[in-house]
Order: C-alpha cells, then sequence, then structure tokens
C-alpha cells in the first residue's frame, strides 16, 4: 500500500505494511486531520480505531509511519521526543508500526498543521 502525506507544502510518499490497523486505516482513507508536534514527531487524530498489536513497541526508527492506541493518532518519527534517551525515536506509550516514509529527509522540514492522508496514484 502507497500512501501521500500532505502538509503545508511537503508531500511526504510512504509503504504501508499488511497488518489489521494500516488495513483499517487505508480503508478510511482520504484523511483530512490537524496535527502537532513533539519533538521530533509530527501525531494527528485518524477517524478509525484499533488495538495495541503483538508487535507494538515504543521505540520506533527514524522515518516509521505508525498508529498510537492510546490516542487513536497517526504519527510520524523523525528524532527525539521529550520521551527519548539520546537520539532514539520514542513515543509516549507503544504504537503500531504502520510503514516507512519514503523520503524521510522531508520530515525535519514539517511545519505545517493541516495533514491530508490519501492513497498514491
Amino acid at each position: 500500500m502507497r500512501v501521500n502525506f500532505h502538509v503545508g507544502p511537503i508531500c511526504l510518499e510512504s509503504e504501508w505494511r499488511d497488518t489489521e490497523t494500516s488495513r483499517r486505516l487505508y480503508a478510511a482513507l482520504p484523511i483530512e486531520s490537524s496535527g502537532s508536534y513533539w519533538g521530533g514527531e509530527f501525531y494527528f487524530p485518524v477517524p478509525i480505531e484499533a488495538p495495541q498489536e503483538a508487535d507494538a513497541r515504543e521505540v520506533v526508527e527514524p522515518g516509521t509511519v505508525a498508529y498510537w492506541p492510546a490516542g487513536r493518532c497517526l504519527c510520524l518519527f523523525w528524532g527525539p521526543t521529550p520521551a527519548s534517551e539520546g537520539e532514539e525515536c520514542r513515543a509516549a506509550s507503544a504504537v503500531n508500526v504502520v510503514g516507512r516514509i519514503l523520503n524521510p529527509e522531508q520530515l525535519a522540514q514539517l511545519k505545517g498543521r493541516k495533514v491530508r492522508v490519501e492513497k498514491a496514484g
């Protein structure tokens, strides 16, 4: 599954894994929302609910797209957050890994709050 995130003038391209959470999110696209920043993380509410998956985790790689079950939000990670130890990307609590950003160098340049998530192609 390929999905694009439009945040201000920036278009982030992503590739999603085949998981229950990603299928629920993909079926709900397009999604328009307004996000917030938490250190090196941009997160925003989405209109789906999904339980924590067996491989959910708090520490993820830069460029990870994840769903945060506790907040019903989609999260994009690129750097340390207030919960991080050192340079790791750490969520506030366990997240379901949905996929990865294909052009992660753009993440640190995000400044907007309005986001549109849509199927690519």
